[in-house]
C-alpha cells in the first residue's frame, strides 16, 4: 500500500510525503541538503549520496502525483551558517527542479538562517507559516497554536523490537486525530529519526509534546508501502 488517506483528502504516503488532494498538492519537509559538507567542515567525510538521492525522489513524486503545488515544510538546508557555494547549489538545484513542474511555497525551519539569501535569487519567499486547505502548516519548532496543523521537525521514528534480532527503527507519520497535530517524517532518508517513546520530554515539536500523543496513530514509511501500527502506547507491543 503506497498510500493511506488519514483524513477526507489527505494521504500519507511511504514516498515520504502527504498529500492533499486540493491541487492535488504534496507537502514535505526536512530536506538537509548540504548535510554532507556540513559534516566535512566537523572532519567527517561521508559519500556526497543526500541531494541526489532527494533529486530521485522528487521526480519520482513529480511523475506519480503531478502536482500543482509543493510545499516544502522547513529545515531546506542542514547548516545553520550561511551557505558556502556548494550548499547554495545544492539548495537551486532542487528549487529549480520543482519550479519547472509546480508553484513552491516554502515555508522555514530553524535550520534556515540565511535560506532566504539563496531564495531570493530565485524569487521565492520563506514564510513562517502557511494556511492551505484548512490546515496550519509550519515547521514545527514554535507552535502557533492553531489546530489543525501539519508540521515536520520532529523526525519521529519508531523502534519496533524483534523476537530474534535487535528490532527495527524506521520513520513515521504521526497524527493525533482529535488534536488535530499531523507530523511528517523527515524527507531526507539519512537523517536520524527522533524515537518516540511515552515520554513527553524525549519530543521536540511542541505541537505533538502538547497533544495527547499516546494515543497519536503511526504510521511507518517501508519500501513496500504504508505500515499502519495503530496507536503510540502499543506500538511496543509490536514485534517482528
Amino acid at each position: 500500500m503506497r498510500s493511506y488517506e488519514i483524513l477526507p483528502g489527505v494521504k500519507v504516503t511511504n514516498d515520504r510525503c502527504l498529500i492533499l488532494d486540493d491541487g492535488p498538492t504534496v507537502v514535505l519537509g526536512d530536506l538537509h541538503l548540504g548535510y554532507e559538507s556540513a559534516l566535512e567542515e566537523e572532519g567527517m567525510y561521508i559519500p556526497r549520496m543526500n541531494t541526489e538521492s532527494i533529486r530521485d525522489a522528487m521526480n519520482n513524486i513529480l511523475s506519480r502525483y503531478e502536482p500543482k503545488r509543493v510545499v516544502l515544510l522547513g529545515d531546506i538546508k542542514h547548516d545553520f551558517k550561511r551557505s558556502k557555494r556548494e550548499a547554495r547549489e545544492e539548495v537551486r538545484r532542487i528549487t529549480d527542479l520543482l519550479m519547472e513542474a509546480a508553484e513552491v511555497i516554502v515555508v522555514k525551519g530553524n535550520h534556515d538562517n540565511f535560506l532566504q539569501n539563496i531564495l531570493s535569487e530565485i524569487g521565492l519567499m520563506a514564510a513562517d507559516h502557511i494556511d492551505m486547505g484548512g490546515f496550519r502548516m509550519e515547521h514545527g519548532h514554535v507552535d502557533s497554536g492553531v489546530r489543525p496543523v501539519i508540521i515536520g521537525h520532529e523526525h519521529p521514528s519508531i523502534r519496533i523490537p524483534g523476537e530474534m534480532s535487535g528490532g527495527m527503527k524506521i520513520h513515521c507519520f504521526v497524527h493525533q486525530k482529535e488534536d488535530g497535530v499531523i507530523v511528517l517524517p523527515p524527507f531526507s532518508p539519512f537523517s536520524a529519526g527522533n524515537d518516540l517513546i511515552l515520554d513527553g520530554k524525549c519530543i521536540m515539536a511542541p505541537a505533538l509534546s502538547g497533544s495527547d500523543y499516546p494515543e497519536a496513530d503511526i504510521y511507518g514509511v517501508s519500501e513496500v508501502g504504508i505500515m499502519k501500527l495503530g496507536k503510540l502506547k502499543d506500538v511496543a507491543d509490536i514485534s517482528f
